[in-house]
């Protein structure tokens, strides 16, 4: 049986495709993702501030060698489908990154089942949205032909990657739930928890609307980048899944690290890229990243990931 939060997204998804006037007031959509990016934050500070900060420094490098190299692979597998060199970067970039609602979707699959996962998982979130993005700009620059290798504006492109108002909500909400512990954010409990699934849905209707109107893009991508766009989180989930074994992650833990490496990010990628690479063209990556890979790791990755986190370590043990 689907998650309720992700019968919110097909509700969306099948509004947009009947025409209908559906639509939630741009403010509203606003407060919903600062509220979602905050309480993310927030809890895994909480979690965070349980732990020995020095013993999951193996692990941080573990995560962000990750993200490079989901990058990586993506960017082989669209130039070998012959994606222009600047696009194959762009889309690189956005798959490197992470989806931060696909990781709550997952989290919130993780606690309706009743099964547990590593405190540090928000941290490893935070930190997975950038190594991906700089490294499909660095394809782009380095690797890029002669007269496509134009100067990058590192001083705008590293205050909107670093300073971005996903990345700012994120860092901030973790930085407040490490200081203020779980005792300290008890009184915010019936606002940043009780609430957190309902909002949750509120967002996924809106996404879900948001992504359907994206589908025009599939007849300029063409069925390989959709093809891309399927088989890439598959692949992604596998080398996260090998990751979360070589950190000795639980189930849970593997299920999520698995997510994140399959996600791409559709909203802190698409600034740094627009800004980076101007020359490569945003619908192809907002097609791919949004219009298919997003609600395929919604209706049928994530408990995909589930099955391949259990089997690894059944084989493992």
């Amino acid at each position: 049986m689907l998650d309720t939060v992700v019968l919110f997204f097909a509700l969306g998804f099948a509004a947009r495709l009947a025409k209908s006037e559906l639509k939630l007031p741009a403010p509203l959509y606003e407060a919903l993702s600062i509220y979602l990016l905050l309480a993310i934050g927030l809890k895994g500070g909480a979690e965070l501030a349980k732990q020995n900060v020095l013993t999951v420094l193996p692990q941080v490098g573990a995560v962000l060698l990750l993200g490079v190299f989901t990058a990586l692979l993506a960017f082989a597998l669209l130039r070998a489908g012959r994606i222009a060199h600047a696009d194959a970067a762009a889309i690189a970039g956005h798959y490197g990154s992470v989806s931060v609602v696909t990781f709550a979707v997952a989290s919130n699959t993780l606690v309706s089942q009743g099964i547990d996962f590593e405190a540090v998982m928000p941290l490893f979130l935070v930190l997975m949205e950038v190594p991906g993005i700089v490294a499909g700009i660095l394809l782009a620059r380095l690797l890029g032909p002669r007269d496509a290798s134009t100067p990058v504006a590192w001083g705008p492109l590293l205050h909107e990657v670093f300073l971005g108002k996903g990345l700012v909500l994120l860092v901030g909400g973790l930085l407040i739930g490490w200081v203020a512990g779980s005792d300290g954010l008890a009184p915010m409990k019936p606002f940043f928890g009780d609430l957190f699934k309902g909002t949750l849905c509120l967002f996924l209707l809106e996404m879900g609307l948001v992504a359907a109107g994206q589908i025009g893009g599939l007849k300029r991508g063409g069925l390989f980048l959709a093809g891309f766009a399927i088989v890439m989180p598959l692949l992604g989930a596998m080398m996260g899944t090998a990751f979360a074994l070589m950190m000795g992650l639980s189930v849970g833990g593997t299920m999520l690290l698995a997510t994140l490496a399959a996600s791409a990010s559709y909203i802190a990628a698409p600034a740094a890229m627009r800004i980076a690479i101007p020359e490569a063209s945003p619908g192809l990556s907002i097609t791919c990243a949004l219009a298919i890979t997003f609600p395929f790791n919604l209706l049928a990755g994530i408990p995909i990931y589930l099955w391949m986190a259990r089997l690894a370590h059944s084989m493992a043990g």
